[in-house]
């Protein structure tokens, strides 16, 4: 008896590709996080175990001319992952909608979300120590599997390396899992809407 796979997941897996932006990347997510009192205070008061720029600051590739370096990276990447998707954009592009650091301490985690009012998401990874925590990824059927059995790959783990871009359909659940290595993980996310 013939069986289809129907409505796939698609999940993008690339390298930066830029040994000397990501050094730099390195360098001006500390100096963002450093200058950046409202981002810093946010992260405290949201129980943010180290720092994210998410609620503070809207305008880093404006702000930044590493982080615009990186803009036109991933727009790439946004471009070429839209088209694995076939999304039916009637000759548009998809657009970077907001960009932010963050800075996770030993301990610190980003339990499950998803990211609405957005099209595509994804994360860079710039500073990756070993332990740092994977991303874990949730079958989006969950919800609706009632009485299922339970299934073994419920729960996909993609560990990540300094350059690692990932990006998913803004719709896919995702939490960063515990970063359990003694140093901080650098990454900057990103969604892009239509």
């Amino acid at each position: 008896m013939p069986v289809r796979s129907l409505f796939p997941t698609i999940f993008y897996e690339d390298a930066l590709g830029d040994a000397a932006l990501l050094d730099e990347l390195r360098h001006a997510c500390r100096d963002i996080a450093a200058a950046d009192r409202a981002g810093q205070s946010w992260s405290r008061a949201h129980g943010y175990r180290g720092y994210t720029s998410y609620a503070s600051l809207n305008d880093l590739p404006q702000r930044d001319p590493r982080i615009a370096d990186l803009v036109r990276h991933l727009n790439r990447h946004a471009a070429a992952f839209a088209a694995e998707c076939a999304f039916d954009l009637a000759g548009k592009r998809l657009k970077l909608d907001s960009l932010w650091v963050n800075i996770l301490k030993p301990g610190g985690i980003h339990s499950g979300h998803l990211h609405p009012h957005s099209v595509v998401s994804g994360t860079l990874y710039v500073d990756v120590p070993p332990g740092s925590g994977a991303l874990r990824l949730e079958d989006p059927r969950l919800p609706m599997l009632m009485a299922a059995p339970a299934r073994p790959d419920s729960f996909v783990y993609v560990e990540p390396g300094a350059g690692s871009i990932f990006l998913w359909e803004s719709w896919l659940r995702h939490e960063v899992m515990p970063n359990a290595a003694k140093s901080e993980r650098i990454s900057i996310s990103f969604n892009y809407r239509w």
